[in-house]
């Protein structure tokens, strides 16, 4: 059946068009003429059998139609540009992933990992971008997505497969500025001043009754931060105690600015997965998983540039 596309010549003219709301700028900026412009639009129009833009006496504006279109153009020609430019870069060998991403996983768990997929697998390029809840793929240019939940809400994702990586064990951390080496008990951490996830508003409160420390009356009390980042960033600086995946704060442990506080773990409802459509994946996301699936297979130590251990993994008693 034929397909109804335009010429990418065609929507290339738009696009100018319709960003500068004028067939002579557009004209310019693709070094065409006025004429060419004008023709290529009424013949996008005619195929369409709609309006994109209204004439005026001061030059052409765009309807509503129009609007919508050229917000759906242009991201059509972004995404055609970037894969035309990767396919170009790699000359047929490998190419780039679109992955989403929440931030916090990315930015500390995944990105510090990602010389390591360089060196097996030179030939793969990832593009992060962030994204925390559940998409249409095909509404999307993504690839795959990180995504941090729980099992009923991946299983209520529709058209996805998901690899789980990791769950989300949650320890006490603070500075060790706030306590005497060797950490405290749980009794004695609920007289500490206590940090509190927004995202995890009952999170003290479930730790300290996995711990057998009952009726806690600051367990809901404390200042609230959105991400783990900035509730990590607060505890290193002396705030208070946080309950937070060792996962997402290997360098502060490393470093020193966080110990853990009690070492006795909770595990959390939620996980990490690797969330891609429900299909057979394309040779380079499946070594893409693969690869993923070992790294959180190892999860500890991210090896330094000398190949040393960069955090020692949590003793979990």
């Amino acid at each position: 059946m034929r397909r109804h596309l335009p010429s990418t010549q065609a929507l290339a003219c738009f696009d100018a068009a319709a960003r500068h709301e004028s067939y002579t700028r557009a004209a310019q900026e693709l070094a065409l003429t006025q004429s060419a412009v004008s023709r290529q639009i009424l013949a996008l129009e005619e195929q369409l059998g709609v309006q994109l833009f209204r004439r005026t006496r001061h030059g052409v504006v765009l309807t509503p139609a129009g609007r919508h279109y050229g917000r759906q153009v242009a991201r059509w020609l972004q995404t055609l540009e970037q894969g035309t430019l990767d396919v170009m870069a790699h000359q047929g060998h490998g190419g780039a992933l679109s992955l989403a991403a929440v931030p916090t996983f990315a930015t500390r768990w995944l990105i510090p990992r990602l010389p390591l997929l360089a060196a097996r697998h030179p030939e793969i390029v990832v593009h992060i971008e962030t994204r925390t809840r559940p998409f249409l793929f095909a509404d999307s240019a993504f690839d795959a997505a990180l995504y941090a939940g729980t099992p009923e809400q991946v299983a209520n994702w529709p058209g996805v497969q998901a690899q789980l990586l990791l769950q989300e064990d949650v320890v006490p951390v603070c500075s060790p500025r706030l306590l005497p080496p060797g950490g405290v008990a749980p009794e004695a951490l609920a007289r500490l001043p206590l940090l509190q996830q927004s995202t995890r508003p009952y999170g003290w409160q479930q730790w300290f009754d996995a711990m057998g420390v009952h009726g806690v009356a600051r367990a809901l009390d404390g200042p609230r931060y959105e991400l783990f980042s900035m509730t990590a960033a607060a505890a290193a600086h002396g705030l208070g105690v946080a309950l937070i995946p060792p996962l997402l704060i290997e360098a502060e442990l490393a470093r020193g600015d966080l110990v853990v506080a009690c070492p006795r773990p909770l595990q959390g409802e939620r996980g990490y997965y690797l969330v891609s459509p429900a299909q057979p994946q394309p040779p380079m996301l499946a070594a893409f998983a693969k690869w993923l699936g070992e790294m959180a297979a190892t999860q500890g130590a991210v090896p330094d540039a000398g190949g040393k251990s960069a955090a020692p993994p949590l003793r979990q008693d």
